[in-house]
């Protein structure tokens, strides 16, 4: 994850989603230890999981070759 996201944007989904040990907590929770507001954290945690999301689908259809189906008369 980490040659994927930012910093900042990993350690909102850990503390977001109770990862490597961590309780999960609230964007209102975050945003207070991290001394920023929960929108900001909300726009933090959204592009994060796009980038994850994104990169998922890459590695998932790398190597798939999709045929044409062919319609029959």
């Amino acid at each position: 994850m980490s040659n994927i996201l930012k910093e900042r944007e990993q350690l909102i989904i850990e503390l977001r989603f109770g990862l490597c040990g961590k309780t999960p907590k609230t964007q209102n929770e975050v945003a207070d230890i991290l001394g920023i507001s929960r929108s900001y954290v909300s726009r933090i945690e959204t592009k994060a999981i796009a980038k994850l999301s994104k990169e998922f689908r890459k590695k998932s259809n790398k190597g798939t070759k999709w045929k044409k189906l062919k319609k029959k008369k």
